[in-house]
């Protein structure tokens, strides 16, 4: 490595892969990235099946931060728009990004960001509402007159006597919605996803996911979408669940990750596949020397470090470390919980519904394990092999201790095909080919130990050339503008020669405050 200094990044995804780029072009720092599977872009990959790509879980290429705005268009530029009078905002500071003929043709060039539309909406009770709830003429229709006010009513009382000490999820959607709304349109679906109750998951996870919404803002955004259309890719005043339009690489989200290994390759860092990190070596003095991988065919390593960035799973780092922790620390850590993944791909010859326009809709129906289908021709209709076919994604939630992680492919194809019947969405008979993937440690959950978590916060800070990042690294419900933030503040601080890491921790889900708070002092 020529006597430079080198950072260990443990995982290539989107936090692990920014890292990476960002020492390569800010720093003389050479990264050597460890990634334990054999793809980038964690669960921002994209998976590839007999020429149909998979999207997991879903990801909009849209930032309230211009820096990571600014990050991505410089990786894939943004297509050309087919209006040539059209010119497209995208920072807040009179940068354009205006349609012209250098702008690449996805119909002609792959290395290309397109501009989409967004539509989700909800299915309940065999019936499709607008998400978020518009509470517009169709949904009060649609849910008629009792219901209605039922909803209007209760919100009414949230309103006027909210609850004070909000200190659990169904409190914090009670006081934005109404007890009535919540158990109609957010219950149901959010106890799929955690495998709890409400009840027992942590307020902060509604600050860290929804907390700009509520039917206030919903209602006020359904007002100006009459009057006006917003035609600014930033959309800096719209909160982030209303937002219109976003980025989308060509093929998917993977498209993006595998981008920028090429590019960190190319400059000289290296990123070494089906190398499981299983030891943080340490001086015994606060600071990380390396770590150990063991590699593909069993055989293990040891590199040096003058960093380590870390984005594995906070239960598993503090298990690697070579080091003795102290007990609360390690109680803390082994009472952090995850939530797991099961994507079912289905390519399916027609669908029963018509006018599915959506990208992804949430299942709210209660007679059902499925919690969300994604429509990946909707994304891109570049994830689609044959533009005839509709090719759709259903996402269960699980634990990797439930029988339903361990049954067969075949099994689950099966399962998730009835289900989609059984709502009346497809026929069984119109199922051409289907997939399974399962992605463990998928949602960092916000229940178990996780109240004290800054035990482990406190512990690992006091290593100050360790940085966690990204979403498992930080055991934070992330989005990906949000991990890549963490690493390029972490890059921040080495350059400064900061050693504190609480602008790190401060990283949350609507970045634009920290914008304004940074303007507010000039």
């Amino acid at each position: 490595m020529s006597g430079r200094r080198t950072a260990i990044i443990i995982g290539a995804g989107p936090a692990g892969l920014t890292a990476a780029h960002e020492l390569l072009q800010r720093t003389d720092i050479l990264p050597v990235v460890l990634e334990a599977t054999d793809a980038m872009g964690g669960i921002s990959r994209t998976v590839n099946h007999k020429g149909n790509r998979i999207d997991i879980g879903g990801h909009r290429f849209f930032s309230k931060s211009d820096r990571v705005m600014n990050w991505w268009l410089g990786i894939l530029p943004m297509q050309r728009v087919a209006d040539p009078k059209q010119t497209i905002t995208y920072q807040r500071r009179s940068t354009t990004i205006e349609a012209n003929a250098s702008a690449p043709d996805p119909e002609v060039e792959d290395r290309v960001m397109l501009l989409r539309q967004r539509r989700s909406r909800i299915y309940f009770n065999r019936r499709f509402f607008d998400y978020p709830i518009s509470l517009s003429p169709e949904t009060l229709r649609k849910l008629g007159l009792r219901r209605s006010m039922r909803i209007g009513l209760s919100y009414l009382r949230s309103a006027l006597f909210p609850i004070r000490d909000e200190r659990n999820l169904e409190q914090f959607f009670v006081n934005r919605f109404g007890r009535e709304l919540y158990a109609t349109f957010f219950q149901s679906y959010t106890e799929k996803v955690w495998g709890v109750p409400c009840s027992e998951i942590s307020a902060e996870w509604g600050a860290q996911r929804v907390k700009g919404l509520s039917i206030t803002r919903a209602v006020v955004h359904f007002l100006r979408r009459l009057v006006a259309r917003n035609g600014d890719v930033a959309q800096k005043k719209i909160e982030t669940s209303l937002i219109e339009q976003f980025l989308y690489p060509k093929f998917g989200p993977g498209q993006m990750w595998d981008e920028v290994a090429g590019m960190v390759r190319n400059a000289g860092g290296q990123v070494l596949l089906r190398h499981a990190v299983t030891k943080i070596l340490t001086n015994g003095n606060r600071r990380a020397t390396g770590v150990r991988a063991r590699r593909e065919d069993g055989s293990e390593i040891d590199l040096a470090a003058d960093f380590v960035f870390s984005s594995m799973p906070v239960r598993s780092l503090i298990r690697g470390l070579d080091q003795p922790v102290p007990e609360n620390v390690k109680t803390v850590a082994e009472g952090l919980m995850y939530r797991d993944f099961i994507t079912v791909g289905l390519l399916l010859d027609r669908l029963r519904v018509s006018d599915l326009r959506d990208n992804w809709i949430y299942i709210q129906e209660p007679d059902v394990r499925v919690g969300r289908m994604q429509i990946f021709n909707n994304w891109s209709p570049y994830m689609v092999a044959d533009p005839s076919k509709t090719w759709i994604g259903l996402e269960y939630f699980c634990y990797a201790s439930d029988e339903m992680w361990r049954w067969p492919d075949e099994q689950m194809i099966r399962f998730a095909t009835e289900e989609l019947e059984r709502i009346g969405i497809i026929d069984a008979t119109a199922v051409a080919d289907g997939v399974v993937i399962r992605v463990p440690k998928t949602y960092p959950a916000y229940f178990g130990s996780y109240g004290r978590f800054d035990e482990i916060r406190d512990y690992v800070d006091r290593f100050d050339n360790l940085f966690l990042v990204g979403r498992n690294g930080m055991h934070k419900y992330n989005n990906q503008d949000h991990s890549m933030l963490t690493a390029m503040v972490a890059v921040d601080n080495i350059i400064a020669g900061r050693v504190d890491k609480s602008n790190l921790w401060e990283i949350n889900t609507e970045e634009e405050y920290h914008e304004e708070k940074s303007e507010s002092k000039r």
